[in-house]
């Protein structure tokens, strides 16, 4: 009698195949992705596939749980026609689902540079971005599907090629039988619990237990996109940190500005955040190749940061850090995260209170991606968005309104806008899929990327803006800051690097002014708002995660978080953080490819101080989220 270890070969043997497709999809996830992955030894290279087994059979214990209990439970009931209907369902459903979202990440981690978390469910929620933009995702990357539907013929196949072989028996083998499966089936969950937690370790593998096994950047090549999800699913954002005490903690970071006592400067403020504007599209930061003629002629007569650093890869995390200066630190974009509602005083809300008109434009449509609502709390005035602009004819079939309209339109929006004013504006053409109106198809070279020929257009509309702008009563007494959201795909092996993947333009214009010059220390988003509280001799005490760059003599430091794991950057070094002990450490400044990893090396003066600088900022982060106590008291 072996019935059972029938049940159980069948078993096992179907979860093989599973576990060889999940590998088909990191081979395919390697070779789309091979700029972000190039350099790897290939003997690193394999042993990331080997070990990214130990992480997929992990994933697939909880795809699989119902399956393999059914398929082990005791008892010849499994040979009936519905219960094998049932199996077969149990079985297909779930990992069809895991291949998808395998598939789906073979193209959307170019854009965010990780794998997919829980935190997707929180934009499918907001607004109607999701529902809008699916049927261009499909129609863009249609290869996806034929490669996903080949996934599944080959499960539905070789499934059916396992089916264990009925046997029949008497009434008292079935009763001996009986015992034998129970106790075949109690060992077998025993077993697969094992799988499940990746060995005998107190707790369960974890997106962190990757750092075990390669460095951060190689992290989504070992793991899956189902185990990323669910591994983030429910999970905290943050939880309170002590790695220092309440009193130690200002003098390490400190994040209380004090007032200026010069005499506060009534400018207009204005700042125009470029969608995916990288650095690596703008040629005056880029060794003259680039595709941004205005923002160039623009960059000559600014002060500008040339080693500037986003504090995200999303939009959802860039607006926050630019305007409000909050950076993201965890998984979930602030403005969906259970903090999004969190009491803050951003400088719309500060200038407000010195009499200043707010406004916030983006072409987009009303929703999109929280940013009306998110407006309201950081203390704009009003919204306009593709609602309030009305007029159908600009839009560009896709978000919203084309650019160089949209931005002709804010320019005289704000000849009638009370005075003093602070506004935002947030371009739009230059996301995917990168439009270009048809009147402009022949005008802009071709690039490396899709997305380049788009930056051109956005570009050009810009300088059209400025153009516009240059005329109007208001232009000469207004602070321009042009800083980007966060990067967009890269060309270039340096782009793609830990450190290089957030580099954008920031530069401060002012007509006429002071402000000029080029600036080699380091400036991320969330300095935007002390900066310019600083330039203007803002006059009260206030809350701001960053700090004012124009003293060229204070160190700073680049805040990130990206698969888990934290970053800081200094004008020499780079040091990833996994919330506990830290994982890399590199000489960016003589290593710009991140390929020499110093971490053991015996000089470890600058990890240790680096180290508890970051420290510093991700308890202070996490207990000001938590404590709503984003404000000065």
């Amino acid at each position: 009698m072996n019935t059972h270890f029938q049940h159980l070969r069948s078993c096992l043997l179907r979860l093989l195949l599973i576990t060889l497709l999940f590998s088909v999809c990191r081979l395919l996830f390697f070779l789309f992705n091979q700029g972000y992955f190039s350099g790897i030894p290939f003997t690193e290279l394999l042993s990331l596939f080997f070990w990214g087994i130990k992480f997929d059979l992990s994933t697939l214990m909880v795809l699989n749980l119902p399956f393999i209990v059914l398929s082990l439970f005791p008892g010849h009931w499994r040979e009936q026609k519905a219960a094998k209907s049932i199996l077969r369902w149990l079985f297909y459903i779930p990992n069809a689902v895991g291949l998808l979202a395998n598939c789906i990440d073979l193209v959307y981690f170019r854009f965010v540079l990780k794998r997919t978390t829980a935190d997707i469910f929180s934009f499918i929620s907001t607004g109607d971005d999701f529902t809008r933009l699916l049927p261009l995702f499909i129609k863009d990357y249609w290869y996806l599907f034929p490669i996903f539907i080949l996934l599944l013929w080959l499960m539905v196949r070789y499934y059916r090629k396992t089916d264990p072989a009925k046997v029949s028996a008497t009434v008292e083998e079935r009763r001996v039988y009986f015992l034998r499966e129970t106790t075949i089936f109690l060992l077998s969950m025993a077993m697969f619990t094992i799988i499940y937690r990746g060995g005998f370790q107190l707790k369960p593998i974890h997106i962190i237990t990757a750092g075990q096994y390669t460095s951060a950047r190689n992290i989504p090549l070992l793991i899956n996109t189902p185990f990323s999800i669910m591994k983030t699913w429910g999970q905290e954002s943050i939880k309170e940190l002590e790695y220092f005490s309440e009193e130690r903690l200002p003098a390490i970071y400190n994040t209380t500005h004090a007032a200026d006592t010069g005499k506060f400067k009534q400018l207009n403020v204005v700042m125009l955040i470029m969608e995916s504007f990288s650095k690596e599209y703008v040629g005056s930061l880029n060794n003259n190749q680039g595709y941004t003629p205005c923002l160039d002629s623009l960059i000559a007569k600014s002060l500008v940061f040339e080693n500037a650093f986003a504090n995200g890869k999303r939009s959802m995390e860039g607006i926050p850090a630019c305007i409000a200066g909050i950076p993201c630190l965890m998984n979930e974009p602030y403005i969906t995260s259970r903090y999004g509602s969190n009491k803050i005083r951003p400088i719309a809300a500060l200038l407000k209170e010195k009499g200043y008109a707010t406004s916030f434009y983006h072409a987009a449509t009303n929703g999109s991606m929280g940013f009306d609502n998110f407006a309201k709390l950081a203390g704009f005035d009003k919204y306009v968005g593709r609602t309030e602009y009305n007029n159908e004819k600009d839009f560009d079939g896709h978000w919203g309104i084309w650019d160089e309209e949209f931005f002709q339109y804010y320019a005289g929006a704000l000849q009638i806008h009370p005075q003093p004013f602070f506004s935002a504006f947030f371009s739009l053409t230059s996301h995917h899929p990168y439009p270009v109106p048809e009147k402009y198809k022949d005008k802009f070279r071709e690039g490396d990327l899709p997305i380049e020929k788009s930056i051109s257009y956005s570009d050009y509309s810009l300088g059209k803006f400025f153009e516009t702008a240059s005329k109007m009563s208001w232009f000469n007494n207004t602070l321009f800051i042009i800083v980007a959201d966060h990067t967009g795909e890269a060309f270039a092996p340096f782009y793609s690097t830990n450190t290089g993947m957030f580099r954008i333009p920031v530069l401060f214009y002012l007509p006429g002014g002071e402000l000029k010059g080029k600036r080699q220390d380091i400036f991320q988003q969330i300095d935007i708002m002390p900066t310019v509280l600083d330039y203007m001799n803002y006059d009260k005490p206030y809350f701001a995660f960053g700090k004012s760059r124009l003293d060229s003599g204070l160190t700073n430091y680049a805040y990130c978080y990206i698969n888990n794991n934290y970053q800081i950057v200094s004008d020499q070094y780079a040091l990833q953080f996994d919330g506990e002990k830290a994982i890399a450490f590199y000489n960016h400044k003589n290593d710009s490819l991140l390929q020499n990893n110093l971490i053991h090396t015996p000089d470890t003066t600058p990890v240790a101080r680096l180290r508890e600088q970051l420290k510093a900022v991700i308890q202070t982060y996490h207990h000001r989220l938590i404590r709503n106590q984003m404000d000065v008291r």
